[in-house]
């Protein structure tokens, strides 16, 4: 295992010049090469300060920097000699007792892969010190950071990388997923209809909603409702297709209905859980257990949300619940559903989440 003064600092593509000439001023004597290799949006340091110090220094001091990584071994690019630099490390900093993943990142080209890093070294750490193998939630992070021919090796706590899954979070798609979104369409200029129509689209697949239902009153126009029904599809398309790029698991693409908002309300009250969006309802928070009780307790949930006349008096009889999310302001159009999601999971989410922790199974022992 060789020695290794090294310290890598990762950008936003694009900074790692800006974030090399302020390191720079921090310890002049240094060697700093960003986008060594081409290799954008990083930095490696070569201090003549001692190297944590500099790391510190450069976390507190360099907002470009989005992480500091200091390199404590070194290797060739090769999964036999990193395994090899790993396990000695890793011996007297992992204990027995403790758990472990290794995170390799890769940038060149050569005759192996990231995960066969991870597998090697794995083995080789978990031989070395008799820790186990946690791949979700690590007690300590082996990072192997390859450039070109060469590998930085490092040991963190597993505390120090961030996830957008921490414990305690509950994934709120889930409940998302229950939620029947009932929209009356902005009718009006064609132009209007279209483009509110899109923005509502994009934002009830943002939250993969169970449906959207297009609820007119009565007899409308049916050029301006096309418009905005259009602007809908366009805008769900859209947002679905970043949302396959992007994310680890399948998405759901909402489903578009289209329904007389009277026939609606007749066909699912007394069955399903009716909740208007409207001012004159009481505070979300207010209410927040008998909304937590209708949301788990029902498989679908309908939340109707007004257009430019907001959602009839009359059909407040037939609502289980009538809530504002925003006292004194009204919403447009557009955002309405959005709000409304989002008030419905900030409220909801630390009792969904302690319901989630309660139902995971315990140790007997």
């Amino acid at each position: 295992m060789e020695e290794c003064n090294a310290i890598l600092v990762k950008t936003v593509l694009g900074m790692e010049r800006v974030a090399a000439s302020y390191i720079k001023e921090l310890d002049p004597s240094a060697r700093v090469t960003p986008a060594p290799l081409g290799f954008k949006g990083l930095v490696v340091v070569e201090p003549s300060l001692d190297k944590k110090l500099l790391a510190k220094m450069i976390e507190e001091r360099v907002p470009e920097a989005e992480k500091v990584i200091v390199a404590e071994a070194c290797s060739e690019a090769e999964p036999s000699k990193i395994a090899e630099a790993a396990a000695r490390l890793a011996r007297g900093r992992i204990g027995s007792d403790e758990t472990f993943a290794v995170r390799t990142v890769r940038r060149g080209r050569h005759s192996f892969t990231s995960i066969d890093v991870n597998v090697v070294a794995g083995d080789a750490v978990r031989k070395a010190t008799g820790a186990s193998v946690n791949l979700s939630m690590p007690d300590k992070v082996v990072l192997v950071e390859i450039i070109g021919d060469r590998a930085y090796i490092s040991i963190i706590p597993g505390s120090k990388i961030w996830r957008k899954m921490k414990p305690g979070k509950y994934p709120l798609y889930k409940l998302f997923r229950r939620l029947s979104v009932v929209q009356m369409p902005y009718l009006g200029p064609l132009d209007a209809c279209y483009h509110l129509g899109l923005r509502v689209g994009r934002e009830v697949q943002n939250y993969e909603v169970g449906e959207l239902v297009i609820a007119p009153i009565g007899l409308v126009d049916a050029e301006q409702l096309k418009r905005f029904i259009e602007g809908v599809l366009e805008g769900i398309e859209s947002r679905y297709q970043v949302q396959r790029k992007s994310y680890a698991r399948r998405v759901h693409r909402v489903p578009v209905r289209l329904q007389d908002l009277y026939q609606l309300v007749r066909s699912r009250a007394g069955r399903e859980p009716i909740i208007v969006f409207e001012p004159e309802g009481e505070y979300i928070t207010k209410v927040a257990d008998e909304l937590y009780r209708i949301v788990t307790r029902s498989r679908r949930v309908n939340l109707l949300f007004g257009s430019r006349e907001g959602i009839p008096e009359g059909v407040y009889r037939f609502a289980d619940l009538v809530l504002d999310i925003a006292p004194g302001i009204t919403l447009s159009t557009e955002y309405a559903a959005a709000a409304g999601l989002t008030a419905l999971a900030t409220v909801l989410h630390d009792k969904l989440a302690s319901e989630a922790d309660s139902e995971q199974p315990t140790d007997s022992g």
